[in-house]
């Protein structure tokens, strides 16, 4: 071997030692507090932390485990035509091979049917009562499930919490196991970050803080007896946190997150994290093997493909540009460059507008 191979190969070896080092370290890290990263559809290990899954719960491959899909929304255009698209691709993936969700249920938190009743199984219930939700209208979303829970009847055992931005990409399998409910870790959710306000919902003697899961109610996919204990805790946590300003001032947007969390632990409910649960256009540059698109995010890009994040960019694709109505059919693709994630939800758009009946019904 001459001297040049001989260098390369210790490279190699050299660095081969130090990614299996950290690798190492990374996971005893999350063994030792507890929490590990596990992905049961192909032994990947991820390096996020998770609650571990005893034996008695993993599942076998050949039990089928499906789940209702159940998304919470109001009557106006803007949460209409977000539920469109979004039913156009779970009716695409749910027969496929992997996926295993069941039927579909739209919550409609206005108290009153709409126009979409015959296009989207549809359950109406109350809203809030006047002014309860101080125009902070996801306030809804724990009370809509409430109600929602008190009068289904479905015949599966799981429920997966989705929300109208979501776009099913790939055919998505029960991520939950047992008692344990599978849920999409935030990076923004930091209860360890807020300890002094956590501590307001979630009293000392109920252990760490970190108990408290980085999640909202939305991807989760749950045991529906978990979720009817859950739900009233979720709800009036929710209404607790808006009323303390120093919550509300804290928690801002993702105030109800931050109570579906709390009400979760106050359960004794820890959650399996899944990262492959969703993606984040733009950042998230690939949608690869996860399972949804979550569109919340502005994506705004100049003509060479770069990323103007918060400026206003000569190709954008925003939810928020379509507040009042639905938006047009066959959306501009974005300038070469562009990430594949944010090419790809436009293309799904497209193709659901291009095939729902009527789109341009408000």
């Amino acid at each position: 071997m001459g001297r040049a191979s001989l260098s390369v190969l210790i490279l190699l070896t050299i660095g081969f030692f130090f990614a299996t080092y950290n690798l190492v370290a990374m996971i005893m890290h999350y063994r030792s507090v507890g929490k590990w990263a596990h992905d049961d559809s192909d032994g990947q290990m991820l390096l996020d932390p998770v609650t571990e899954m005893p034996e008695d719960v993993k599942k076998a491959k050949n039990v089928k485990m499906p789940f209702h899909v159940a998304l919470t929304a109001t009557d106006a255009p803007y949460s209409k035509w977000q539920c469109r698209i979004m039913y156009y691709w779970y009716k695409k993936k749910k027969d496929l091979p992997g996926s295993e969700m069941g039927g579909f249920t739209r919550i409609l938190h206005s108290g009153k049917p709409d126009n979409l009743m015959d296009e989207i199984p549809t359950t109406v219930v109350d809203p809030l009562p006047a002014g309860l939700d101080q125009g902070y209208v996801v306030l809804n979303r724990p009370w809509a499930f409430v109600q929602w829970l008190e009068k289904a009847s479905i015949e599966e055992e799981y429920v997966l919490m989705a929300e109208p931005d979501h776009v099913f990409i790939n055919p998505l399998p029960n991520l939950a196991r047992g008692g344990l409910p599978a849920a999409f870790p935030f990076f923004y959710i930091k209860p360890a970050d807020h300890e002094n306000i956590i501590r307001k919902y979630y009293p000392e003697e109920k252990g760490p803080v970190t108990n408290v899961d980085p999640i909202g109610n939305s991807p989760v996919i749950i045991k529906k007896e978990l979720l009817e204990k859950i739900a009233p805790t979720w709800m009036n946590i929710s209404l607790k946190m808006k009323k303390d300003q120093e919550t509300d001032k804290a928690f801002g947007w993702v105030l109800e997150m931050y109570a579906y969390a709390v009400a979760s632990a106050l359960h004794d409910v820890q959650h399996i994290l899944r990262k492959d649960f969703m993606v984040q256009p733009p950042w998230d540059l690939a949608t690869g093997k996860n399972f949804i698109i979550h569109y919340t995010y502005g994506c705004d890009y100049n003509l060479k493909g770069e990323l103007t994040y918060g400026k206003i960019g000569e190709w954008r694709f925003d939810k928020r540009s379509y507040l009042g109505g639905p938006m047009p059919r066959n959306l501009a693709l974005p300038p070469r460059g562009v990430p594949e994630s944010v090419v790809t939800l436009v293309k799904m758009v497209n193709e659901a507008t291009a095939n729902i009946p009527n789109w341009d019904t408000e």
